[in-house]
């Protein structure tokens, strides 16, 4: 048999050692899924304290419980290593290494080009590298590809190399790594083929692609997608807010069309890994090529503008009360970067408390999934929520709006709310005075 053959007989027999680089919100779901179909699973982390964790079965992602990590490690399936030589066991080897933008929007490619580096050193035939860090077009075949082939290997023949881009929604309860349709794209036809096979034997659903590209530009499309419609429907909350209507009232009015719309709500700015990051990769592949993604960019100036306007709201209302920003108390509502998560990738909540902070603001935060975190070197410990916290703010800004929190005792409590996200509809305040992303003048006239 040749290498091909080979290797998905491995596959369909479960007797293919696989490898994951990488495990943080896309790899360890990924490496639990193969481990559970029966898979030896070798789980590749420069983190020693991540390794030794996920060796004792302890999960450090929420996506993954402790309790099922820890079947598959007592059962044999899965262990972690920070060994690099034992990338020279593996059959197949996922990559999902972060991909970051440095500070001029250019992608950092450095995790991909060690671990790459890394794999070459102990690759070996019958080999399948998938790539599925979210990168620019091009990076599988013009980055991993020559490495690979420095090694003296043949791609397509040797060794097998595909991307297939990663699709995680943390926190999600409906979609998951099994269960989300799962693009694959191949540097020739029978890359696809193999890699094909790897998942298909522990995912739902696989969609093939013709290459390794097209492949690569599903990812930033899909969050493109997202970020443009995100900017609109941020701008959108600016129009309604000099307008004097309701932004809320207006998307789900236009949400009940049953066709030609699409759902999108506005707020403090966008986090998380994907959205504030996946467009600039391809904005950059473009300027490379000379072409300028205009809506990319508009896009994000939108979006990155969000939390200045929550900071203006703060202040405006504060101005209300009399007060200055300098000197008062703000307490922050939320700092993860969406509702009832722990992730803080990209959060506009940091934003929101540095821009309060410059202009003399005591800031505090309270968020049930985070209860301390470092930015720029400085410590962070969340408050409890208790009625005198909430007294005693001279604002609460909600930023971020977990289920866990009772925005009813929080209206009850505080002087000012201000509501990025939408959490006080239909409340209202005891003693102060709710503030909205846009203008309730429609509230306020259907009062009268």
């Amino acid at each position: 048999m040749n290498t091909k053959a080979q290797l998905l007989q491995k596959i369909a027999d479960r007797k293919a050692v696989i490898g994951v680089v990488g495990l943080g919100y896309v790899g360890l779901p990924l490496a639990v899924e193969f481990a559970r179909e029966g898979f030896k699973v070798i789980g590749f982390d420069v983190s020693k304290r991540v390794v030794d964790q996920l060796n004792k079965g302890v999960s450090h992602i929420q996506d993954v419980s402790s309790k099922d990590l820890a079947d598959v490690v007592h059962r044999g399936l899965f262990e972690a290593t920070t060994d690099p030589t034992k990338i020279g066991t593996m059959d197949a080897v996922s990559i999902a290494v972060p991909t970051p933008l440095v500070k001029t929007r250019d992608p950092d490619m450095s995790y991909v080009v060690s671990a790459t580096a890394t794999i070459a050193t102990h690759v070996h035939p019958g080999m399948l590298i998938v790539l599925e860090s979210t990168t620019y077009p091009g990076t599988t075949r013009e980055l991993m590809q020559p490495k690979l082939e420095e090694a003296g290997m043949v791609i397509g023949k040797d060794i097998f190399l595909a991307f297939s881009p990663e699709r995680v929604d943390p926190g999600n309860p409906t979609w998951h790594t099994k269960n989300t349709p799962k693009v694959v794209g191949g540097i020739t036809p029978d890359c696809t083929e193999v890699a094909v096979a790897l998942y298909a034997s522990c995912l739902d659903t696989i969609v093939p692609v013709m290459s390794t590209e097209t492949a690569e530009l599903v990812k930033l499309l899909e969050n493109t997608f997202r970020s443009v419609n995100i900017g609109l429907v941020n701008e959108m909350a600016i129009v309604c807010d000099k307008l004097g209507v309701n932004v809320w009232e207006v998307i789900d009015a236009a949400a009940t069309k049953p066709f030609g719309f699409m759902k999108f709500t506005p707020g403090p700015g966008i986090g998380g890994h994907c959205i504030p990051l996946d467009p600039h990769y391809l904005a950059w592949k473009m300027r490379t090529l000379n072409y300028k993604t205009r809506f990319i960019d508009l896009a994000s100036e939108i979006n990155s503008e969000m939390p200045a306007i929550v900071v203006h709201k703060v202040t405006k209302a504060l101005n209300e009360q009399r007060k200055a920003v300098n000197g008062s108390h703000v307490l922050v509502l939320g700092v993860a970067y969406k509702k009832n998560i722990d992730d803080m990738r990209e959060s506009p909540a940091l934003d929101v408390m540095r821009l309060l902070e410059e202009q003399g603001a005591e800031v505090a935060y309270h968020d049930p999934f985070v209860s301390r975190f470092q930015e720029d070197g400085h410590e962070f410990v969340g408050v409890e929520l208790t009625d005198e916290r909430l007294r005693e703010a001279d604002a609460v800004v909600i930023v971020t709006d977990h289920d866990a929190v009772d925005y009813q005792r929080v209206v009850n409590l505080a002087a000012v709310v201000v509501d990025a996200r939408n959490a006080t509809k239909g409340l209202a305040a005891a003693k102060g005075k709710i503030v909205p992303l846009s203008s309730t003048r429609d509230r306020d006239l259907a009062a009268v």
